[in-house]
């Protein structure tokens, strides 16, 4: 059969393709500003140069002025077969505290526990790297797709997609298919195959107060003059009740509660609060939030506030002082059926009614994503929940998550309703976004041979369009 052939390629040829995935790793695409950008383009050229390596056509970077480059390539040589589209994204979050790191962060290390630690190792360039591996395998042990291709890798996605809608509606033709498949979301647990099927969104604020036109000396002026770190503190203290739940007014009114089916799917999934708790690396005698929901629930299906950054002076020049101002970013994770410009709204008007002894506060809107929702009964999910139980040997699970992709809702939006197959290659103990990412290599490996055979079902059930 054309998929064995597939399946035997790709395990003939493994280490080159990890070796791809490791050349990718080695620049540090850090899309944030402040970051030099030409190693997002340097990211660009070098995931267009590994797509034209693995057999991709017309491959080119799709660009906007001032946006970091998308990268996009085909395999269109299956007429009357259906078209999918695969997603991932080559830019990463910066590295954090290097000094946190067990090896360099861009330099990659397959450590002795199966893993792959890097920035970017998991999140997302392996995910590049599923794709073009499942692809090269079946055009060189198969000799062609059962389907069509089209692939498009993001240069901004870890900066919130800004452009998203403006690169939809220069693409949109191009980008057409009749699925979506985005790799860039994480299993449930290692070696459990799991598809996506919600998405928290989420809107952020800058927040800025400020008391002084510099900072003064603690002992000589302490007392009578606001401390404008400590306002910051006191305003931001409103912003939760006593149980971690958000008490901006209005900001809960529209959740949408799970249906029983949900209850009863998250319930059965193979866990519990202490492993919840392991899994989150929670120290001993931290509460678990959520007013006595499964944590999962509370994780996928119930908005969170959090304080992102927070800055005023710093631990190593931590003077005597009353500083003159204090900085943070405040962000808020949403779900069905919350409305992200209002939540963002609502935020903001509570920090600033809740500014006390009459300190400046600007607040600046950042992002606001929304969420996604589907359903997961459909044909395609279906071939989908049969190819990974192939890939991995074992049966997948559909779950929720906590994080935000702002890349799935307006594509799927643009391209009509069709399905979009979340599958990701990150598990609990990837460290996404923190120090010492790191990639399961054994479920990588499962991941691709999943993909080779996704394409094989999916083309068994989607009509072209």
């Amino acid at each position: 059969m054309s998929t064995d052939q597939a399946l035997r390629h790709f395990s003939a040829n493994r280490d080159a393709y990890l070796d791809d995935l490791k050349e990718l790793v080695r620049i540090p695409s850090v899309s944030f500003p402040g970051f030099d950008p030409k190693h997002v383009r340097q990211s660009a050229d070098a995931t267009a140069a590994l797509l034209k390596k693995r057999g991709f056509d017309k491959v080119q970077l799709l660009e906007l002025p001032g946006v970091h480059p998308y990268v996009y390539g085909e395999v269109l040589k299956a007429p009357g077969k259906p078209t999918i589209l695969l997603y991932a994204h080559h830019d990463v979050q910066p590295a954090g505290d290097e000094s946190a790191w067990k090896t360099k962060p861009f330099e990659p290390q397959l450590a002795a526990d199966g893993r792959l630690y890097a920035r970017g190792a998991a999140d997302d360039k392996a995910g590049i790297v599923v794709h073009t591996a499942a692809v090269d395998a079946w055009l060189k042990g198969a000799g062609a797709l059962p389907l069509n291709v089209k692939v498009v890798i993001e240069g901004e996605e870890e900066i919130g997609s800004e452009h998203l809608g403006e690169f939809l509606k220069k693409n949109a033709k191009l980008c057409q298919a009749d699925a979506i498949v985005l790799t860039d979301t994480a299993n449930f647990e290692t070696g459990l195959p799991s598809i996506t099927t919600a998405l928290r969104g989420l809107c952020t604020v800058d927040v800025e107060v400020k008391a002084l036109k510099q900072s003064l000396h603690s002992g000589m002026w302490g007392g009578p003059v606001p401390d404008p770190v400590m306002a910051l503190c006191r305003i931001l203290s409103t912003l939760v009740n006593a149980d971690g739940s958000i008490a901006v007014p209005g900001v809960l009114d529209k959740v949408k509660p799970l249906t029983d089916a949900e209850q009863q799917s998250i319930r059965a999934l193979p866990t519990d609060d202490a492993y919840f708790r392991k899994q989150a690396g929670m120290l001993e005698g931290v509460h678990l939030l959520g007013g006595g929901r499964h944590p999962w629930e509370t994780n996928w299906r119930q908005p969170s506030l959090t304080v992102n950054a927070i800055q005023a002076s710093t631990r190593k020049d931590a003077r005597n002082i009353i500083c003159e101002s204090a900085w943070c970013r405040v962000g808020i994770r949403l779900v069905p059926d919350m409305d992200a410009r209002d939540v963002q709204g609502r935020l903001a008007d509570a920090i600033r009614k809740a500014a006390p002894w009459g300190v400046q506060v600007d607040v600046k809107a950042d992002q606001a994503v929304s969420w996604w929702y589907t359903d997961p009964s459909g044909e395609a999910f279906q071939a989908a929940f049969r190819a990974l139980e192939k890939g991995y040997g074992k049966k997948p699970v559909a779950i929720g998550c906590g994080g935000t992709i702002g890349f799935v809702e307006p594509f799927v939006k643009e391209l009509g309703g069709v399905p979009a197959l979340l599958i990701g290659v990150e598990d609990p103990y990837t460290n996404a976004h923190s120090e010492n990412e790191s990639l399961h290599v054994g479920d990588w490996d499962k991941a691709v041979l999943s993909a080779i055979h996704l394409y094989d079902e999916l083309a068994k059930v989607l009509k072209a369009r």
